[in-house]
């Protein structure tokens, strides 16, 4: 890809990430967030020379000793502005951006006024230091002049003049500090918690590879919601307002550069374009060198948490030998890409460094020809030297930030990039939905009541194993069925079928409403929380009493653990305390509280005994819930009516439960 084709091709995901939340991309396009953002400057520019006008005028009616000692000349500056064409052309910008946001008023329902007013108040805050530090540049003139004709009264005016422009200048600055991570801030909790609805929507965090070194999916999605969000909300503002920073310096400064020396101006001009395009040329490679980075540093992170997370297991394998040389494997991959990033950044700074120190002195071989001559003050070698220097450093923008611009590109690709996989899962999840809907009201269907397979073929995601070839079935309410086969002949994948996990790779799996349907693995998931939410798990806390959940535990013979915590608000490391039985029978207290009328059990009494599987089983009858379960003991014949046999190669058969041997298919 050409360096013009990636570069639009980042803009366009900066648009789309960016966009969103000041102005709802469904109903604008690009074009427009522009005229907006153009409207807003105008707006901003129109109120400063407003501001600037009253403030004058004031200070002029009731300080005029202020006005005269603080603000000389600049009464007269606003004057002839106003009398001058920019006065009437400021107003026209500031009427037509004003009415640029009246006819968008509907877009900003919601609070997206909010952003809106910050940006406006952050691009005026900048306007008016970029105003001031030109009337410094001045201030230092005069008093390089003041010194050379030994003028102390002139000297001590002008020091109080530039005493009064700091005064002025620091809470504008410190206010601007605050405004800008401020709404960072805000826009990066609207855009982590955008992210997260779109990623917890339609099994996106299930369909999404979580950890996947070699790049084929998106990596570490929890990085890219909380770190890459926090990164690129807050780089982006940073870089933005240095843009129009940079651009106000400018084109304050040039008109002050060009009145000094015409060939100064061009020479500057030319010596910035020629060194950031070389720097923009050799820095190409540190923006796939800091994608990288954060890739292996969350692959390093991630391995980190999989040893806390699974730090019994390896206790008890006695692991740590292999569980340390995977996690110093990820780390160094992290650091053997950072020392190539090290040694790509001294080179660009050595670059850096020459390209700056060369620029201090090109002043001085221009202006002194011109003072030696006589044709200028001595004063304007420091507002000459000023001025050079802040248009220099407006023109070196990209060079000065130019490793933050790359880890600022990096991060746009990485959070884009999740973005749009997350947009594409749930796109096609409401195209289904929409299908299936379409499909039933063409048919005239009721909603479903039941488990139906439809001459479905189960082959695993990316792969082309067919597990089941053909497969028709019906689970009723109240009819049991019970999956047996040998291992890896694709029982759980089944399940996994039937619950919605995975599509059939051929015809169709209609199953019951959200609610209605609930699935119990072998090892059951606990959450993060207290006694009260695992059980209540996945519905809120707060539905059931003290004596529900007290009860529920006496049935599914966890009494004792009543007894040992009888606060239910206690929270505890659940996965390592409760043994896997317990967990077995705490998924059972939190199926009966549910109570869905189907219910899909992977080997989920497999630590139990006997008699206690056969307690819990008679539960599930006592409510009449109909349920597929996988198994391998002969026991669990007696709680089915219908048997599915398979064999792993596609092939399936159905039998009657009663009478039928479990251990046939081994």
């Amino acid at each position: 890809m050409s360096p013009l084709s990636a570069f639009r091709s980042q803009l366009g995901k900066l648009q789309r990430l960016a966009q969103p939340y000041f102005l709802p991309i469904e109903e604008t396009n690009a074009w427009q967030f522009l005229l907006l953002l153009g409207a807003l400057l105008a707006v901003v520019v129109g109120v400063t020379l407003l501001l600037l006008t009253a403030v004058v005028a004031a200070t002029g009616a009731w300080i005029p000793e202020l006005q005269s000692r603080f603000l000389p000349g600049v009464p007269q500056q606003v004057a002839a502005i106003w009398k001058g064409p920019g006065g009437l052309a400021v107003m026209v910008l500031f009427g037509a951006g004003a009415a640029v946001f009246a006819a968008f008023r509907s877009s900003f329902r919601h609070r997206r006024w909010v952003p809106w007013l910050l940006l406006g108040a952050i691009a005026l805050l900048v306007l008016v230091i970029n105003a001031i530090n030109v009337g410094i540049s001045y201030i230092a003139r005069n008093v390089d002049n003041a010194l050379v004709a030994y003028d102390q009264t002139g000297f001590w005016k002008v020091v109080a003049v530039y005493a009064f422009c700091l005064v002025l200048a620091l809470p504008i600055r410190a206010l601007q500090t605050y405004l800008i991570p401020k709404l960072g801030l805000l826009w990066r909790q609207w855009l982590s918690e955008r992210l997260l609805e779109r990623y917890m929507s339609n099994r996106a965090y299930y369909l999404i590879n979580p950890n996947d070194e070699t790049g084929g999916e998106i990596d570490n999605p929890d990085q890219r919601i909380t770190q890459d969000t926090a990164s690129f909300t807050g780089t982006s503002l940073e870089v933005s307002v240095g843009i129009i920073e940079a651009l106000l310096t400018f084109f304050s400064f040039i008109i002050i550069l060009w009145t000094i020396s015409t060939n100064l101006a061009g020479i500057l001009f030319a010596y910035s374009v020629i060194g950031t395009a070389l720097v923009v040329f050799i820095s190409r490679r540190l923006v796939v060198l800091n994608n990288a980075q954060l890739r292996l540093e969350a692959d390093f992170r991630y391995g980190m948490v999989h040893v806390r997370d699974n730090a019994e297991s390896i206790a008890f394998y006695q692991g740590e030998q292999q569980e340390s040389k995977e996690v110093v494997r990820r780390l160094g991959n992290a650091i053997a890409n950072y020392d190539r990033l090290i040694l790509w950044t001294a080179a660009i700074n050595v670059v850096k460094r020459s390209y700056d120190y060369f620029s201090r002195f090109l002043p001085w071989l221009v202006i002194a020809p011109i003072y030696f001559a006589k044709d200028a003050d001595f004063g304007v070698f420091s507002q000459a030297g000023i001025a050079f220097a802040q248009v220099f450093s407006s023109l070196s923008f990209i060079v000065a930030n130019i490793e933050q611009l790359a880890a600022f590109s990096a991060s746009i690709s990485r959070l884009e990039g999740f973005q749009g996989k997350v947009d594409e899962i749930n796109g096609k999840a409401a195209a289904t939905a929409l299908s299936e809907q379409a499909t039933a009201a063409a048919a005239g269907l009721p909603a479903t009541e039941s488990i139906l397979l439809r001459h479905a073929d189960l082959v695993p995601p990316q792969s082309d194993r067919v597990l089941l070839r053909d497969l028709s079935l019906e689970v009723s309410q109240r009819q049991r069925v019970l999956v047996v086969g040998p291992s890896g002949c694709g029982k759980t994948s089944f399940l996994r079928m039937v619950s919605g996990l995975w599509p059939p790779a051929s015809g169709s799996v209609e199953r019951p409403p959200v609610g209605e349907l609930l699935f119990i693995p072998q090892k059951p998931y606990m959450i993060l929380g207290s006694l009260r939410e695992q059980l209540c798990y996945p519905m809120p806390s707060d539905r059931f009493s003290d004596e529900q959940l007290r009860h529920v535990l006496e049935q599914v013979r966890l009494g004792e653990l009543v007894q040992r915590y009888p606060d239910l608000e206690i929270k505890q490391d659940w996965p390592r305390l409760l043994s896997l039985g317990e967990q077995q029978r705490l998924a059972f207290a939190r199926l009966l509280l549910n109570s869905p009328r189907f219910v899909v059990l992977d080997e989920a009494t497999s630590a139990l005994d006997v008699a206690t599987e056969r307690h819990l089983y008679g539960l599930l009858a006592e409510r009449e819930m109909a349920f597929v379960s996988v198994g391998h003991r002969p026991t669990l014949t007696a709680f089915h009516d219908t048997v599915l046999e398979l064999d792993g190669s596609g092939s399936w058969q159905l039998f009657p439960a009663a009478g039928y041997d479990v251990g046939r298919h081994a």
